[in-house]
């Protein structure tokens, strides 16, 4: 995720950042101008259309659907960036969750090695959880004393809760813990598993494939006819405005597409190895 300031205009403004989009659509621009010369120069020129040629009223219609594409991107980046929102909520829930269970496991227990085992089982959950959601290995046999098996080929995050899960359990019969103590720290080990299944929600449910196409196809079609009724009124000036114009739809396509899926390696996602490192920090900090 970038770190910035909103209040400094001119690196906005005259920077260009590698995630920036400018940079991934100069190809798509420089086809795109090319693409409005050839359609001035052969009305101009080769066809030697005249003002009054009914063609000239395409840009009534390029009004008309201006309005209604604009629409379209408004949702389309809303309803991402809702995902991308909805990401880091449940991430903060799950930064707040692993510190009330460890403020809890802190006045509850007094045994050092069930203390150790719960400073380390708690940021694993959380660690656990970051590299399932990008794809990631995990270790074999992890953390020194405690010799966790995580099994590559079955649900990793669900085994790190599966066996705090069991600790409780086996605070409880060693009457190490009450019933009472036992139903408190319940709430937070199911909160994990509650985060956990929104966080896949996300992950594992992209914007419906339908939605995604038409709304590609409908910038396609709007920008490649443009030209053809600009060029009437503005002749060969209508090439920056119609690149301009791509760039302009184009853009909000790809920021859309990127933060849709907050989970990954683009630079705008989640920093969520970052959270699982605080998360660490905090708990050990408590225990």
């Amino acid at each position: 995720m970038i770190n910035y300031n909103p209040k400094d205009w001119i690196p906005f403004i005259f920077k260009l950042h590698k995630s920036d989009t400018f940079r991934k659509l100069i190809p798509a621009m420089l086809a795109m101008a090319i693409y409005a010369f050839g359609v001035a120069y052969l009305e101009i020129y080769y066809l030697q259309l005249s003002e009054n040629h009914h063609l000239k009223n395409i840009n009534i219609v390029h009004s008309l659907l201006g309005f209604v594409i604009s629409m379209l991107l408004v949702f389309r980046t809303n309803t991402a960036y809702d995902r991308w929102w909805e990401g880091r909520k449940l991430w903060g829930s799950l930064t707040n969750t692993s510190r009330n269970l460890a403020l809890k496991i802190s006045a509850i227990l007094h045994d050092e090695h069930d203390r150790n085992y719960f400073r380390t089982l708690i940021p694993l959950y959380a660690s656990v959880l970051a590299k399932h959601l990008t794809n990631e290995e995990v270790g074999q046999t992890l953390y020194d004393d405690i010799q966790l098996e995580i099994n590559q080929h079955k649900h990793k995050p669900n085994q790190v809760a599966r066996a705090l899960h069991q600790k409780v359990n086996d605070l409880l019969k060693a009457k190490k813990i009450t019933d009472f103590e036992y139903l408190s720290l319940q709430t937070e080990l199911q909160a994990f598993t509650d985060i956990m299944g929104g966080c896949e929600r996300i992950k594992n449910t992209p914007i419906p494939y339908s939605y995604s196409v038409f709304i590609k196809k409908f910038i396609f079609l709007y920008v490649i006819t443009l030209p053809i009724g600009l060029v009437f009124t503005l002749g060969f000036y209508a090439i920056p405005v119609v690149v301009f114009m791509f760039y302009i739809l184009a853009s909000l396509e790809l920021i859309a597409e990127e933060i849709e899926e907050p989970f990954g390696g683009d630079e705008n996602d989640l920093p969520i190895q970052k959270m699982a490192a605080n998360i660490k920090i905090h708990v050990q900090e408590v225990l």
